[in-house]
């Protein structure tokens, strides 16, 4: 039977790592293992690997420095990991509020289910699993999300058994920006990146590739006119996205340069930035 769930690994882009910046690494470190079951899979004087298996996550790099991002500057909104099952979802639930640690919020998304916090310095965090692909669509065939509440006795009671750290299947599924204008999002994830709009949403753009609900999302809710982020923030640093192959990132980055944006080659990757500032690092 067919797999009645998205299949990121065939999407033609997605989301793999995210680096954060943080001042207190080895507190904001110690939390992402608490709360997500991460583990450390390396680590050096300037920064700290997460993940699971031997698959990294989310990278934190060390700066005490830093300033404390503002709520209404652009950057992160929030980052979301993705569980694959319901049941997963509801046994993290159960961790989660075992450890006492504070909610945002619990929402139904019709595509999905989802509950909200914040790491220890105010990084926005989702954990969510997918409902299946078949009930994402409206009777005109478009993906069709909303924001309800949580139905929250459902969900635990979905859950057998007992959290044992993050899946190995688990990812990042998506990340959520914070941005000044939709329009100048949508002219750079859809028109340079070659991200499909799934959904527009009361003040957000989300973005899909291969049909999925979004792998990026864009709203100005709180950031609204927001300018490029300053250097020496602290929070979103890099969002690592991977193309399926080398036709979709060679037409990327020809957009990209046909637009007089800067790219800057690395050994692994090809970086470049949103309107905004945010680096993105475009690998196979």
């Amino acid at each position: 039977m067919e797999n009645a769930f998205f299949n990121h690994a065939e999407a033609p882009l997605r989301i793999g790592k995210v680096h954060l910046r943080v001042r207190d690494i080895d507190t904001v470190a110690a939390f992402y293992e608490r709360a997500m079951g991460l583990t450390p899979l390396e680590r050096c004087a300037s920064g700290i690997t997460l993940g699971v298996g031997e698959k990294p996550l989310l990278i934190l790099h060390a700066d005490p420095m830093a300033r404390a991002a503002h709520h209404r500057e652009a950057g992160l909104f929030h980052i979301a990991f993705l569980l694959p099952q319901r049941a997963d979802l509801a046994r993290w639930l159960e961790h989660f509020r075992a450890l006492g640690l504070p909610l945002a919020g619990a929402s139904d998304h019709l595509v999905s289910e989802a509950v909200y916090f914040s790491d220890p310095e105010g990084n926005g965090i989702e954990v969510y699993a997918d409902r299946p692909v078949t009930e994402w669509r409206d009777g005109r065939g478009q993906i069709h999300m909303a924001t309800h509440p949580l139905d929250t006795p459902a969900l635990l009671a979905a859950g057998q058994g007992t959290w044992a750290g993050f899946p190995t299947e688990g990812l990042i599924g998506h990340v959520h920006l914070q941005v000044g204008d939709t329009g100048v999002a949508e002219g750079f994830y859809r028109d340079i990146l070659g991200f499909d709009i799934a959904s527009r949403y009361r003040g957000a753009s989300f973005f899909g590739s291969g049909g999925y609900h979004h792998h990026i999302a864009a709203n100005i809710w709180n950031s609204r006119g927001a300018d490029v982020r300053p250097e020496g923030v602290a929070g979103l640093e890099t969002i690592e996205i991977i193309a399926r192959d080398t036709t979709t990132r060679d037409a990327i980055l020809g957009r990209a340069e046909h637009a007089g944006i800067t790219i800057h080659n690395e050994a692994t990757s090809t970086l470049l930035r949103d309107p905004w500032g945010t680096c993105l690092a475009l690998r196979l």
